[in-house]
């Protein structure tokens, strides 16, 4: 199967040139799932670019009988993000201009949806596939509504305009699985939403982080948000359904490296997954899961992030994977307090239980940086 190919703008420089994006659309024999894959959202997380070039090489394996519905892939879907660089290292997780992370600024129908109980009302007598086909409707034709604010002669922001090209590529899809790696060292886990722990085990891998609670407006957020808000309003009028339309991020090892074993797991959770679903139909999926460790499901609310509590060196710190109790050493900092003292070491203990997932990369760390987090 022979993917179709489109480029497309999305802003110019001040040089001229233009940053685009390419997409890879692979279309099945038989209508069915829109599944949209994206990575490299944020500059230095690349990994996800290996995993999209792993499932093109595989889906053009496949003929159109074996897939049903559609798959698109967006590598290097931020490329400004990408292309950022302060000496070797990519810095690409903020906007260098207005200092916003490119991973909290996507807009969230749930926000501007004043009449959702109204609407839950209107639909309780429709069978489930008509509510999804309304609902759906009613976000994409107020998300088109931005596009006279940027068609105006004021236009608007370059975050405004790149979120909008981004999105109109999605919202219209069934299953959004976004490739992200830690800007730091860390391990392969994914973050999902509430109802969805059957759909996330499909992943195969060892961790799972819920959002019982929201930090932004994340990609996947402002894609699964909305739903999860109609199923509530629909629950509470007594007709309760869970839509076929669900949203993950996949973390996968550490920011600036393309970790093979990373990608191996984030392909064959991908393939897992798409066959589950039934858009995939090939001989090694779907894999039994019975020969995979239980996925381990934690909230976000249960994730401890530790700062430093001084300036200095960071020392004797704990490693990945490491599972501590309260009151075990993490690591300590090497201070030179400039009092006319010796240097001090000053240790930082565990103040919960938790699993280190997440280690910078830097141990070099002023008051109040980020050194691990544990969940």
């Amino acid at each position: 199967m022979i993917p179709s190919i489109s480029t497309h703008s999305l802003f110019q420089l001040a040089s001229g040139d233009y940053l685009q994006q390419q997409i890879y659309k692979f279309i099945g024999a038989t209508s069915g799932k829109k599944v949209y894959i994206q990575s490299n959202l944020h500059g230095s997380e690349i990994v996800g670019n290996a995993v999209i070039h792993e499932l093109i090489k595989f889906l053009m394996t496949l003929n159109e009988n074996e897939l049903s519905g559609e798959i698109w892939l967006v590598p290097v879907c931020n490329p400004l993000g990408t292309n950022q660089r302060n000496n070797r290292f990519s810095t690409g997780r903020f906007n260098s201009y207005d200092g916003k992370d490119w991973n909290r600024i996507f807009w969230d129908y749930e926000k501007e949806c004043n009449n959702l109980e109204e609407f839950a009302q209107s639909q309780v007598n429709f069978d489930e596939n008509t509510i999804l086909q309304n609902y759906r409707q009613q976000i994409l034709s107020s998300f088109e509504k931005l596009s006279h604010k940027i068609a105006a002669p004021s236009s608007v922001k370059l975050v405004d305009k790149y979120r909008y090209k981004l999105q109109s590529l999605c919202l219209d899809a069934d299953y959004l699985i976004d490739l992200h790696s830690n800007s730091e060292d860390g391990i392969d886990y994914l973050y999902y939403f509430p109802e969805r722990e059957e759909s996330s085990k499909l992943f195969l891998l060892e961790h799972g982080i819920l959002f019982d609670e929201y930090d932004g407006d994340a990609f996947d957020e402002a894609f699964q948000k909305p739903w999860l808000a109609l199923e509530n309003a629909l629950s509470k009028l007594g007709k309760p359904i869970q839509f076929d339309i669900e949203a993950f991020t996949l973390e996968l090892g550490p920011g600036m490296k393309m970790n093979p074993d990373s990608v191996a797991k984030g392909v064959r959770g991908i393939k897992n997954y798409l066959a589950n679903k039934g858009v995939l139909e090939d001989n090694n999926f779907p894999i039994n899961q019975s020969s995979y460790p239980s996925m381990n499901f934690r909230g976000l609310s249960q994730v401890k992030q530790y700062w430093s509590p001084v300036g200095g060196m960071v020392q004797d710190q704990v490693s990945l994977e490491t599972y501590v109790q309260q009151g075990d050493l993490l690591y300590q900092v090497l201070n030179f307090n400039k009092l006319g003292e010796l240097p001090k070491l000053i240790p930082v203990y565990a103040e919960k239980e938790g699993l280190v997932y997440i280690i910078s990369s830097n141990d070099s760390v002023n008051e109040g940086e980020f050194v691990l987090a544990t969940f």
